[in-house]
């Protein structure tokens, strides 16, 4: 599977897929972060490592916390070096005035926004997705 580099491609092909949950960030020493499993994501930071987890599991744990997340995944195989997506659908999200967290990893690039503002940015995200579309079939 190629990702792709390609702005129009990507946006035209991207398919916001709205994951089940509800996702928070915490920040915790290196030794604490050794012992937890199954984070959606972790990095290292001076002051702490940051890890992406299901809001159920950060409150088992007594972690806390300020912002809890819908995650939404960009189901287009997207290259790390591509230009401008993050760009794109950070202005897309911006006209609805939602904010957005954004991890890149090797296939998708995914989503965390405010949970309460998940499907408004879905709907968002898909209309900038039918009007690239729109746009690279007419230059076809």
């Amino acid at each position: 599977m190629n990702a792709i580099t390609d702005l129009s491609q990507l946006l035209a092909e991207m398919t916001p897929e709205l994951r089940a949950g509800r996702y928070v960030f915490v920040s915790v020493d290196a030794e604490v972060a050794a012992t937890i499993d199954g984070p959606v994501m972790s990095f290292v930071e001076d002051e702490g490592v940051t890890l992406i987890l299901q809001a159920e599991r950060a409150d088992a744990l007594g972690l806390t916390y300020e912002f809890v997340a819908a995650w939404i995944t960009l189901t287009v195989h997207s290259a790390l070096d591509a230009v401008g997506l993050t760009a794109a659908v950070s202005r897309a999200l911006t006209e609805v005035d939602i904010s957005c967290n954004v991890v890149a990893a090797a296939f998708h690039d995914h989503l965390f926004v405010p949970e309460d503002d998940a499907d408004r940015a879905v709907v968002a995200l898909e209309s900038l997705s039918s009007t690239s579309r729109a746009a690279v079939q007419g230059d076809s």
